[in-house]
């Protein structure tokens, strides 16, 4: 199999001290081309090198050497991948357009449009001027990201130029290295699992590891070589166990350890905040096969040679990730109970894996048949929705955090009503499944049903869950939702609606809303005084009646509270007045000034919880959770339902439910309502319900600050032997 991201020393190793041999000369790449390239394509290639080195005479790149060797050596990467001879010349001449006089019109005259266009695609804004680094480099992303859109392989010479300037990193200043060091991370690995080119991101993390984080880079190296000596002989004998049987079942397999990245490795363990002592999956083990049908009865081999562990078995053959990636993942007890990580494929999905789209170019005319056509197709799709990103983002920023967001490395599977699978990243809500399902469901959806449960639309959704969006046609999106959501897509239909709303249909919304407030004082809005009209205008700051309308119908202000200044019933100081108040302070529920704030007692709900907000006569706004049933028949009304959102510190108290089933014993009531004082609550009622002799429930209200203080509460109580399940009371 030829090397995706082969160096030009043998045998080197990713990792810091990896150089560049100066000796590679052109005649080193020619004898590479020349294994599956025609004499008059190389020929093709050479003249590009000539006139490369030619427009780069006399510049150095910062380690001294002559620059013409830094595109050969991309060149070289390139041809690792097989790649067609437009693309080898588009990497020779991929600097050419940014740091020598040569314009795009010379290379089309001189190379052809193709050549012209690859150029081009991987060439900086150089002649702009940009507000600050950070705008230009996001629109030379924006621009690559375009110009891959037209043509893959844009990409692919973009990603082997960024190889090689990590692989020699080291002459550059500690924070140059650190900035390009966290670009890479951040952008172009990412974007290599993508597209399914997992060597080269691999080897792209490796280095921007060691460049970004030295010390941390050298501490993990050194545990994960500690470890290799502990676990050799016992990898050893798993890998040996596993060929027997495979050979007895007659079975032809490679069978290979392998470890785990080391930046994956580092993730992980700042992610679940583990010591490297609890990583278990360091070491796995690989079993690679001639097909399908032979992957599934290897997994029944190794299943039986060592039990599974419950809960970790992942089929990407049956449902492939998103970037083309297929292959079955279990884990094992192995000998002593150690876990050990398996992976199995055939040698196509082997190939796929390591190359992704290159494999495309890498085996079109080997074994490897359509290897890598699947992967293309999927990045293709990818693309259209980079593309549509594209169109509705505000500025190149926007453009550049909507692909970082888009570049997941997870994903999660989700059912549909009617059983078809749709592929999510992880920590996908309900929201970002209705933006994927459709722009129009997303818009206009305004609660979800996870498992056939009315759920928050920020729940975060789990493989295997079945999603029902429910929707109403007079819905519109909340503002807040930006706050959760994790998809590109969701993210930015969101805000191409919230901006759209913002023209004649938000004003149109906000005139109903209005008109049907005033109805009940026998009002319209062409009665309404204008001196009052003009007051309020004032008093919040906007242009003229449209502007106020345009609030009303995005949410920003409710429809009652303008009513009620608008018909005089209430000023500013009435407004602080009648807002409800806890511990002294006023309630900080944004968009509620003037209006009484009611907490329902069905659902008690505290900072932290998604809230939404019931108008009702005579108790003013009554604020529930989101997923209480008693606001399900509201929300299609636009007129007395709407999604309200804490602000960023509500102060107070608030009362909170809690049930909890403990043994029927003497001083109980008592044990609790010590440890409820001493985590500094309140215990505003309580009540009883026996189960039996032996178990009792009660039902506490408390006093708490919110979420977290409420968590605290229960954690504590939890721990009281006698107390057998405790759990928040739901509306």
């Amino acid at each position: 199999m030829v090397d995706l991201v082969a160096s030009t020393q043998p045998n080197a190793q990713p990792g810091v001290s990896r150089g560049e041999s100066t000796r590679f000369l052109v005649s080193d790449l020619c004898k590479m081309l020349e294994v599956y390239l025609p004499p008059e394509q190389v020929r093709e290639v050479y003249r590009t090198y000539l006139y490369a080195a030619e427009a780069h005479t006399g510049q150095n790149r910062q380690s001294g050497e002559p620059y013409i060797f830094h595109p050969l050596a991309v060149a070289r990467v390139m041809a690792g991948m097989r790649m067609d001879h437009h693309s080898i010349m588009a990497a020779i001449l991929h600097d050419v357009m940014e740091d020598t006089p040569v314009t795009k019109d010379q290379l089309r005259e001189t190379f052809g449009e193709e050549v012209a266009e690859l150029v081009d695609g991987v060439s900086k804004l150089t002649h702009l001027k940009f507000q600050s680094y950070a705008e230009a480099q996001a629109e030379n992303i924006r621009k690559m990201m375009m110009a891959m859109v037209r043509d893959l392989r844009v990409i692919l010479v973009k990603l082997a130029d960024r190889l090689h300037n990590m692989r020699t990193l080291s002459a550059l200043r500690s924070d140059k290295r650190r900035r390009i060091a966290r670009e890479t991370l951040e952008i172009y690995a990412p974007i290599a699992q993508r597209l399914g080119m997992n060597a080269l991101r691999r080897e792209l993390e490796t280095l921007g590891f060691a460049a970004l984080y030295p010390v941390r880079f050298r501490v993990l190296s050194a545990a994960v070589e500690r470890a290799r000596g502990r676990r050799k002989e016992l990898m050893q004998n798993v890998e040996a166990a596993i060929v027997r049987r495979l050979e007895e079942a007659g079975i032809q397999a490679r069978v290979v350890g392998r470890e785990k990245n080391l930046y994956s490795l580092y993730r992980k363990m700042r992610a679940k905040r583990m010591p490297f002592s609890e990583v278990f999956d360091v070491f796995a083990i690989r079993i690679v096969v001639t097909d399908i049908d032979t992957c599934y009865r290897a997994l029944g081999i190794t299943h039986n040679l060592y039990k599974p562990v419950a809960g970790h078995f992942k089929d990407y053959i049956a449902i492939p990730k998103a970037n083309g990636y297929q292959s079955l993942h279990t884990v094992l007890f192995g000998p002593h109970g150690i876990p050990i990580e398996v992976q199995i494929r055939s040698e196509e999905m082997d190939r796929v894996a390591e190359s992704g789209i290159a494999a495309h170019w890498l085996y079109k005319s080997g074994e490897g048949g359509n290897a890598g056509a699947g992967t293309q197709a999927r990045a293709r799709e990818w693309l259209k929705g980079i593309l549509e990103m594209q169109q509705r983002a505000g500025s190149s920023l926007e453009f550049l955090e909507n692909v970082k967001v888009d570049l997941f490395p997870d994903e999660v599977y989700i059912f549909t009503p009617k059983g078809d699978i749709m592929e999510l990243p992880r920590g996908a809500t309900a929201v970002d499944f209705a933006y994927a399902v459709h722009s129009d469901v997303g818009n206009t959806c305004v609660a979800a049903k996870i498992d056939r449960h009315l759920a928050p639309l920020s729940a975060p959704l789990e493989s295997g869950q079945t999603v029902e969006i429910i929707t109403s046609p007079t819905a519109r999106p909340n503002p807040a939702w930006l706050n959760f959501v994790v998809t590109a897509k969701a993210r930015t239909g969101l805000r191409h609606r919230l901006k759209s709303l913002q023209g004649d249909e938000a004003i149109a919304l906000g005139r109903r809303l209005m008109e049907k407030s005033l109805s009940a004082s026998g009002k319209t809005l062409e009665s309404i005084d204008p001196a009052h009209l003009a007051e309020l205008l004032a008093a919040w700051g906007l242009a003229d009646l449209d502007a106020l309308l345009n609030d009303v119908g995005l949410g920003n202000r409710l429809a009652p509270l303008a009513v009620r200044r608008l018909l005089g019933e209430c000023d500013e100081s009435d407004a602080a007045a009648t807002a409800q108040t806890t511990g002294g302070k006023p309630l900080v529920i944004r968009g509620s000034e003037g209006l009484v704030l009611t907490f329902a007692k069905c659902c008690y709900p505290l900072p932290g919880d998604p809230i939404a907000g019931v108008l009702s006569a005579g108790r003013g706004l009554v604020v529930h959770r989101e997923t209480c049933r008693n606001v399900v028949e509201f929300r299609d009304k636009a007129d007395r339902w709407m999604p309200l959102q804490w602000s960023d510190e509500p102060a107070g108290e608030y009362a909170a439910a809690i049930r909890v089933m403990v043994s029927n014993q003497r001083g109980m009531l008592a044990q609790m309502a010590a440890r409820i004082a001493e985590m500094e609550s309140n215990i505003e009622n309580v009540s009883f319900e026996e189960r039996d002799s032996m178990l009792t429930t009660m039902t506490f209200v408390l006093s708490v600050r919110d979420r977290r203080h409420l968590a605290h509460i229960m954690r504590r109580l939890r721990a009281i032997p006698e107390v057998s399940k405790i759990a928040r009371v739901r509306g």
